[in-house]
């Protein structure tokens, strides 16, 4: 599993060299909160499209590996046309054609991950994840300390680690598409599992403040005084707080129940931005950064296993696919383009404060659903 282990830990170095510092580049080229927005929510908007493609192809192809190796080099080349104009329709085709590719990387690695531990049984996936959190980590501070002085190298550091990536994938055992022979069958399964569905729907509106976060957060600890490197640091301790849920992940699935999980993540959302919103000093932002470890990183390592769990074997990479047309596509063009346009008349704090209701919101309907769930289980009981 050492080739897994590393490429999490390259590829989701180039997560935190993009989604980290790309708005920092587009405020520094002259961007208001608005057109950022814009820029960051029709990235997403073609990734609604481009998701079911995806994950019906990687289901259907002779092996996942292929189609993931194109998503790879399609990042990578595109990433690379980014600074040849700093005009704001050119940078809307660019960030359409770089998210077409890259946001089905994540859940298509994932369901290859996955099945390749469901043959060998020795290792978990929080384990291989956690290689993305280091990655991650170590990549923030980093480039946090290059983006001080030279924000425009994240483009060909970006191409650099795809290239890496590549080279790690060759290594990679063949990922079968278990519907490239044999026996057809249509996504449409997906929408008629009714707790799947609940638990994508509870994903989806914590993930829509997280989409906020990840467009906004950069601007908003710049405007606050804090400078790129110490916003490395405060990406740096995000990540490292994933480590205690990655490194019990597979003991905690077994033994707790989903909604429960969920639970903690929502509250642990609204209690971080309620922090957001009650300080304007960048210093007393970075303690409400150690919450992150019970929220992204929850709810994606939660709904990968779920998925991977539940769905049938010819669905495996439409589900993921699916979950991540949510979560990366639907709730990050609420939260960025609704965001932008929430920021410019309210402003960003504000925007924060309100985020943490919504979570809060969302804390009292799975607590509506657990109740639910302890009720038909002593009436089966009965």
């Amino acid at each position: 599993m050492l080739p897994f282990l590393l490429f999490y830990v390259v590829i989701y170095m180039a997560n935190a060299v993009y989604g980290t510092f790309i708005p920092v580049y587009f405020q520094s080229i002259g961007a208001t909160s608005t057109q950022i927005g814009l820029l960051l929510s029709l990235g997403p908007l073609v990734a609604v499209l481009a998701q079911p493609v995806w994950g019906s192809i990687g289901d259907r192809a002779r092996t996942k590996n292929s189609v993931l190796r194109v998503l790879i080099i399609g990042t990578g080349v595109v990433i690379l046309l980014f600074p040849l104009s700093t005009h704001y329709v050119y940078l809307l085709i660019m960030v359409c054609l770089f998210t077409f590719f890259q946001t089905s990387i994540a859940p298509l690695s994932d369901a290859i991950t996955l099945e390749e531990l469901d043959k060998q049984k020795r290792w978990s996936f929080g384990p291989i994840r956690l290689g993305g959190t280091i990655g991650f980590a170590i990549m923030s501070l980093l480039f946090g300390w290059i983006a001080k002085s030279h924000i425009n190298s994240l483009f060909v550091t970006y191409a650099i680690i795809m290239f890496i990536s590549v080279i790690l994938l060759s290594k990679f055992p063949a990922a079968t598409g278990y519907q490239s022979s044999g026996k057809k069958m249509n996504i449409g399964i997906l929408f008629r599992n009714r707790k799947l569905m609940i638990y994508m729907g509870i994903n989806l509106v914590l993930q829509i403040t997280l989409g906020y976060y990840y467009t906004f957060f950069p601007v908003y600890f710049h405007n606050m005084g804090g400078n790129s490197f110490l916003l490395g640091w405060s990406m740096v301790i995000s990540a490292l707080s994933e480590i205690p849920f990655l490194l019990y992940s597979g003991r905690i699935m077994k033994r707790v129940r989903i909604t429960h999980i969920l639970l903690v993540a929502s509250i642990a959302t609204a209690l971080r931005w309620f922090a957001f919103s009650l300080s304007d000093n960048p210093y007393w932002v970075l303690p409400a950064q150690v919450l992150h470890g019970l929220i992204f990183i929850v709810l994606s390592v939660t709904m990968a296993m779920y998925i991977n769990q539940e769905v049938p074997k010819e669905l495996k990479a439409s589900g993921q696919t699916l979950n991540a047309l949510l979560s990366a596509g639907i709730a990050r063009i609420i939260g960025s383009f609704g965001g932008g346009i929430a920021s410019d008349a309210f402003g960003m704090k504000n925007i924060f404060y309100y985020n943490a209701w919504i979570a809060l919101a969302c804390t009292i309907g799975i607590l509506w659903l657990i109740f639910n769930e302890k009720g038909m289980q002593r009436g089966a009981n009965a």
